[in-house]
Order: structure tokens, then sequence, then C-alpha cells
């Protein structure tokens, strides 16, 4: 299905600080990518420079693809020159959620509209758990290339709330692209400790940038919404920046 345009008012912004939508110059293109019987809601955040490479990007258990934290990022990322794209899919079960994912994959891959030379994957808590599985099960298969370019983890739900002995680390002991992780220092399904442990067993090179005295949805008791959404867009830009060639503004 062709992508149509539509207005940046169309996407609920209400919730981003206005000063983060005063900066939104780019094209927004609102698409629905078949998944089965069914479609998946999705926006493209297009630079006006040339494309080379894109981010897909999509959120946790709850919420959709307009929760703040991932609108704030995609048009942050696309106003340096990163196409994103984000989508929704509702549901809790991660085999669900990793199989929609990779079939947004598919889509930006063949598309005719975007020409990229890699993508990275990306997501919040539960999002980042199926991008994480979807990098894996292409390793597995066989099928990976130079297509997905790195992972980017938002709050990556490590484990359950007081359920430390149970971590949720095989996807990432196993994938071999570059990740970063952003997650707050009182995380309650990321102990910070954990994170580092497992990190440092990764075959992965990989980073960790802790938010200071967030919980896990990134949020600072006293600190304004805005300026922690700067500080994660800054940090994964500047990731992004070091593992791929990408022209300095």
């Amino acid at each position: 299905m062709r992508p149509s345009r539509f207005r940046r008012e169309a996407v609920c912004a209400c919730s981003v600080p206005a000063v983060l939508l005063c900066r939104w110059r780019e094209a927004e293109v609102k698409v629905k990518i078949p998944f089965g019987n069914k479609q998946l809601d999705a926006v493209f955040n297009i630079p006006e420079k040339k494309l080379r490479y894109g981010v897909i990007l999509t959120h946790g258990a709850g919420g959709d693809m307009n929760f703040p934290q991932l609108v704030s990022l995609a048009a942050y990322l696309a106003a340096r020159g990163i196409l994103c794209l984000r989508f929704t899919c509702k549901g809790l079960n991660i085999a669900y959620r990793t199989k929609a994912y990779r079939t947004v994959v598919d889509y930006l891959k063949l598309s005719d509209d975007y020409k990229l030379s890699g993508v990275f994957l990306a997501g919040r808590s539960m999002g980042s758990r199926a991008a994480a599985s979807v990098i894996r099960q292409l390793s597995q298969a066989g099928d990976s290339d130079d297509f997905i370019q790195g992972l980017v983890c938002l709050s990556y739900p490590l484990h359950r709330p007081k359920l430390q002995s149970k971590l949720r680390d095989e996807d990432l002991l196993f994938i071999r692209c570059p990740v970063l992780f952003i997650s707050g220092s009182a995380d309650e399904m990321c102990e910070k400790q954990l994170l580092e442990s497992v990190a440092s067993k990764m075959k992965a090179p990989q980073k960790i940038h802790w938010v200071d005295k967030a919980n896990h949805g990134l949020a600072v008791k006293g600190r304004a919404e805005g300026d922690v959404m700067e500080e994660v867009n800054v940090q994964v830009f500047s990731w992004l920046r070091e593992n791929v060639e990408l022209e300095h503004n």
C-alpha cells in the first residue's frame, strides 16, 4: 500500500513538550503494513537529506507508536538525516510481537520508496525484547546480513520487578551486532548491576547509558520530561554516528 501524507497534528503529540514540537520540520508519512490478515499502523519520519540509514521503533507492553519518547526520538533523528519508522503492535505475547517486528523489517528492506544502506532495530521495554529476538532469529536462520546494523534498547526489561533471578538475557548473549542500552538507574525491571554483568558476557560490542534516578518509564522525579527526552535523543544519535558514517549537520 502506498504511503499517504498527513498533517503533523494527526500524530498524538499532546504529551510532547512544545520545545520539541517546534523543531519538527521533516515530512511524516502514514502507512499500513500487512501482517497476516491484519495491518500494522506505522509512521515514517522522513529527513530532508538523502537517506542512507534508518531506525525502526516500537513501544512497550502498553501504549502505542505515539508514546511521547518514541515520537520525540523519531523527530530528533529525522532532523539529523536518519529515516525513522515507528509502528504499533498490540499484544503481550513476545513471540507475536517478534513476528510483527520481523514483518516490519522485511517491509522496510524490500521498500521501493526507501533504499537504505542499513537499519537499526530499536524499541522501548518489551519492544526492545522483540527487536533483540528478531536479530537472533535472523542470525540462527542464516538470514543475517549487513542490513541490520545494530540494536537500541530503551528500558530493556531484563527481569520482572522483584524477580531478578529470572533474567531475559538469552537473545542478548547470542547477538553480535552493536547494542546500545539506555536505562534508568532506578529501573525496577533492570537492576544496574545485573545489566552490567550481562553486558560483560555479551559477544556484541555494547554501551550502557544510565539516566540518573530514572525509573522504567525513564521518568525522574523533579526533572522535566522534555529534559530527559533530550538526554536520550542525544545519546542515541551520538551512538548511531559512532557506528555508521553520518554527516554532521
